[in-house]
């Protein structure tokens, strides 16, 4: 005689693990290596390995000396050190770039629990520590192709080089001098994994027909930024262009594809991505026109982490059929 045992749900099998989850989203991350590679040289290749090496290593020394079961093979770890160098510049020195994936696995990710704990993406919260600790090198950026005018392919060179005296240049979304065809391609400034937006369309591409991610969240994201720069468009009588510049400087289709879709961090329901994209596009706005800085894309998905839980339960759905409990009279 057969017996049945009655779990808790979820009861729905899958084969899907958060290990192919994360290796999946590392294959979409390929292509804008790839451009990054070849706009900024080997030390761009470089910088993958090391951070992700270096974020590797981090997790395992938390988890020990925790005392807990190791998780650097479930792939989260390597995509926290990936994400991580490619929001950053190719010429930060090394040892920065380490502090920065120790900061996001030890601090962000480990202190909290670990992966499905953490408050806020890791891969952002570092970007963020760095800026504001040595916010110099981390918005010092090279001219594309500047490794073909110094020794050593560049594999060695950082922010304080003699060598780089001269190659140094704005963002274009500082600076407002490139095409939107260098930009859609790659052939401008900025950090490793940001400039080419042809790159980082075939990646995100590849996570929605694969089912990774939801293209609720990006699509929210990119809808409401570039809602709000027609409507300033109009009002000030600017030029059009500045909407599909909008999005395709900066790191906004790196933020919206790979970091605001990140399972953890981001809303559950439907409905709740919306919410979340939507913040998203409204915040890069505001900081933008309103702040002291171009670049609002890490600071808004990092204000959106945190008001996560909220959005969460705001948009929380019923079960079918569930009713109310009612209270017991006094």
């Amino acid at each position: 005689m057969n017996i049945l045992t009655v779990k808790p749900s979820p009861h729905i099998r899958s084969g899907i693990t958060t290990q192919k989850i994360m290796l999946a989203v590392v294959a979409a991350l390929v292509p804008a290596i790839a451009a990054g590679t070849i706009v900024f040289g080997p030390r761009a290749l470089l910088m993958v390995v090391f951070c992700a090496v270096v974020s590797m290593m981090t997790e395992v020394v938390c988890r020990a000396l925790m005392k807990k079961e190791g998780t650097v093979a479930d792939g989260s770890a390597m995509l926290t050190g990936v994400l991580l160098a490619l929001n950053l510049p190719v010429t930060l020195p090394l040892w920065q770039a380490a502090v920065g994936c120790i900061f996001a696995i030890a601090v962000v990710k480990q202190l909290f629990g670990g992966l499905g704990c953490n408050f806020a993406n890791p891969a952002i919260t570092g970007r963020i520590f760095l800026l504001l600790s040595v916010g110099s090198d981390m918005t010092s950026w090279v001219k594309p192709f500047y490794y073909k005018d110094v020794c050593a392919w560049g594999l060695f060179e950082t922010s304080g080089s003699t060598a780089l005296d001269g190659l140094t240049g704005a963002t274009p979304l500082a600076s407002g001098d490139a095409g939107l065809w260098e930009l859609f391609l790659g052939n401008v400034g900025g950090s490793i994994g940001e400039t080419s937006a042809l790159a980082l369309l075939i990646g995100g591409i590849f996570l929605i027909i694969a089912r990774i991610i939801s293209p609720t969240t990006p699509f929210a994201y990119l809808g409401s930024l570039a809602v709000l720069t027609l409507a300033k468009v109009l009002l000030t009588g600017g030029d059009m262009t500045e909407v599909p510049y909008a999005l395709l400087s900066g790191g906004v289709i790196l933020g919206a594809f790979f970091m605001a879709t990140d399972y953890v961090t981001t809303p559950i329901t439907e409905k709740g991505k919306l919410i979340f994209g939507i913040g998203c596009g409204i915040l890069t706005f505001v900081i933008r026109e309103f702040a002291s800085m171009p670049e609002g894309c890490s600071f808004s998905i990092l204000l959106m982490n945190l008001l996560t839980p909220y959005i969460d339960r705001f948009t929380k759905t019923n079960p079918v059929g569930a009713k109310k409990a009612e209270k017991e009279a006094a």
